[in-house]
């Protein structure tokens, strides 16, 4: 199992020799430098923290200052915890880069999905609508709340109803690595990854990897930096 840490930055496409057009998303992956390692005598598991993006030493608290110093690292704008068992191989101080991992590789991608405020039942679950005729009076509606007699007295848990769409942890499982580039701190995943542009997002081992494997042929050297302001 192996896992890092990087930034979306944006969708853009390559192509391969042959023609073959493949759609990516662009993450960056700057250095994972690791400031603490967890172990399951002191801790009761085993894990490596790391850190991502510096951070202006002004805006430490005591907390965090005491990391970084104990660590001897620069400070870093986040923290993470990277489990697996080629994770706890790393030292403090050392870092992670992006060709831990290699094209061909099938992986899991977690982020947090886009907000989308409160949305309706149509929006949020995919309801049909209602007749659009001014005579019908029922358009966006949730729908009757009857249960066939059964617990008339409260809403049956689970029910489809309004509210907070979006904005929650969400994995997206066996995507591919299509090109990895460690001098430029990026890795093209093939098809769309959780949230928006500028979010952080972790890609790790496929823990259910598909049965069957697709492969993806070596895409032509060109540069992704456009794909920022896509």
């Amino acid at each position: 199992m192996k896992e890092i840490i990087g930034r979306k930055m944006g969708m853009t496409q390559v192509y391969a020799e042959d023609g073959t057009m493949y759609a990516v998303t662009v993450v960056e992956v700057l250095p994972n430098v690791v400031t603490l390692k967890k172990t399951k005598e002191h801790d009761g598991y085993e894990a490596i923290q790391i850190g991502y993006e510096d951070k202006k030493e002004r805006l430490l608290n005591k907390a965090e200052k005491g990391i970084f110093t104990k660590a001897n690292v620069s400070p870093k704008q986040f923290l993470f915890e990277l489990k697996g068992d080629e994770m706890n191989s790393y030292e403090v101080g050392s870092e992670i880069k992006a060709d831990l991992f290699k094209a061909g590789d099938i992986v899991d991608v977690l982020g947090t999905s886009k907000g989308r405020g409160y949305a309706g039942v149509i929006k949020r679950w995919g309801h049909t609508i209602g007749p659009k005729g001014h005579g019908s009076g029922y358009h966006r509606g949730q729908g009757s709340f009857a249960n066939n007699g059964r617990c008339n007295n409260r809403v049956i848990p689970g029910k489809k109803m309004s509210g907070h769409m979006g904005n929650q942890h969400a994995t997206v499982l066996n995507q591919i690595i299509v090109k990895v580039d460690a001098e430029k701190n990026y890795v093209l995943v093939r098809g769309g990854i959780p949230g928006p542009k500028k979010s952080i997002v972790k890609i790790r081992s496929a823990v259910k990897p598909a049965l069957q494997k697709t492969t993806v042929k070596p895409v032509i050297d060109r540069s992704v930096a456009s794909a920022e302001t896509k």
